[in-house]
């Protein structure tokens, strides 16, 4: 029996442009993967050379070219740089002088605003809500001076108080965010809860937040991230070593590096630090990812 006799193993038109699609398809695959790892690369390269650094001594980081793969590995540079420069203190100032109240003060004070600009319905809402979307325009450097006077007037300097207490106000970006996530839950949900005499602030604690846990989640994150690698904010205020967060011990590591030119493995120690003060905010993202997602996706399907 040859291919004619047998109309299954005669290759149609059709069949001939199946195969040519699936060829496309294959090469148009291969080329967006291709473009992905390189570009994987290039995000991940930085990390890489910042870890290694941090296993090398000073002729290996001074080399050229440069040592990708250090041999030997100096881990001792992790516990050595951590704890011979009070980095204990730095993250304890951090996390829970800085970063924890700062992001439950915000969590807060952003959700209870962003409740009643889409919840509530009260004359001047719209208008009072466009005010506050303008006050994400005005950049941070103009109001920065009048910031400082004011908490210098206050007696705030040399304190986490001008860093935390402005959280109790809460933040436009944020309370944009959750409003864009409020207005995709049914109004009946609340009519139901005050039919049963429920009170406004029940509603928004029992019905609405938990509800609303992944755009909570991506308020949190967000501002967690922007308390824990805060540089300028505390260099303005905080002058004293021992209130120093993280940012700025690893800045006054650097410094003392510049400044001596000849301090043994300094070049490590701060890739060392580097590396250990980015790495919880990774894990954390990384076991965060499907909430942080959830909570950018979902957000802003209604307006």
């Amino acid at each position: 029996m040859t291919a004619l006799d047998n109309p299954a193993t005669i290759a149609t038109p059709t069949t001939r442009r199946r195969r040519r699609l699936t060829s496309t398809q294959i090469g148009f695959a291969i080329l967006k993967y291709s473009v992905l790892i390189i570009l994987t690369a290039t995000w991940f390269f930085p990390f890489y050379w910042m870890f290694s650094s941090a296993l090398k001594n000073d002729p290996q980081v001074y080399t050229i070219p440069p040592v990708l793969f250090p041999s030997p590995l100096f881990w001792e540079n992790f516990p050595n740089a951590w704890g011979k420069n009070n980095f204990n203190l730095f993250a304890f100032n951090s996390v829970f002088l800085y970063a924890l109240p700062a992001t439950l003060l915000t969590v807060i004070s952003s959700g209870v605003v962003a409740y009643g600009f889409s919840r509530i319905k009260w004359p001047g809402r719209d208008l009072l809500f466009y005010i506050c979307l303008i006050t994400i325009m005005l950049p941070w450097q103009v109001t920065m001076v009048p910031l400082f006077i004011t908490f210098k007037n206050l007696g705030w300097l040399n304190s986490y108080l001008p860093l935390v207490i402005p959280n109790l106000f809460g933040n436009a970006f944020f309370i944009f965010l959750l409003r864009q996530f409020f207005l995709t839950l049914p109004e009946e949900l609340s009519d139901a809860a005050r039919i049963d005499g429920a009170s406004e602030f029940g509603i928004m604690l029992r019905i609405i937040l938990p509800l609303t846990i992944p755009a909570l989640a991506v308020v949190a994150l967000f501002r967690f991230l922007g308390a824990w690698n805060d540089f300028l904010g505390p260099l303005i205020y905080l002058n004293k070593e021992e209130l120093y967060p993280l940012a700025l011990g690893i800045n006054r590591l650097r410094s003392n590096i510049s400044a001596t030119g000849t301090n043994e493995l300094a070049y490590p120690y701060l890739m060392a630090v580097s590396t250990i003060v980015v790495s919880p905010i990774l894990l954390l993202f990384f076991f965060a990812q499907r909430t942080f997602i959830e909570g950018i996706s979902v957000t802003g399907i209604k307006g």
